[in-house]
């Protein structure tokens, strides 16, 4: 089974969204509840059933602290995560 945590980046593999990076907001297994920040926002998270997304090692630990706690956070926190997750993933020389 996946480790699947608060504020984790993942990866659809199935679905329209297939082949989009989005950010785990909540999980009930066997759903995940998914973000992007922009076309997904947090007022309206994608329901996904986990077998149908792929993890990354990458965990936003200021977004998971904020979503563990109940924190207000904002559709921009989530895109600055995705946008820092692909400066890391893809460093320009």
């Amino acid at each position: 089974m996946k480790d699947i945590t608060l504020g984790q980046i993942v990866f659809s593999k199935a679905g329209r969204d297939k082949d989009h990076f989005f950010v785990v907001i909540d999980y009930k297994k066997p759903f995940v509840y998914l973000c992007d920040g922009k076309l997904r926002r947090l007022e309206n998270p994608k329901k996904k059933r986990d077998k149908h997304i792929q993890t990354t090692n990458y965990i936003d630990r200021e977004l998971q602290e904020n979503l563990g706690k109940q924190n207000r956070i904002s559709n921009a926190d989530i895109r600055k995560s995705l946008s820092q997750y692909f400066e890391e993933a893809n460093p320009q020389s």
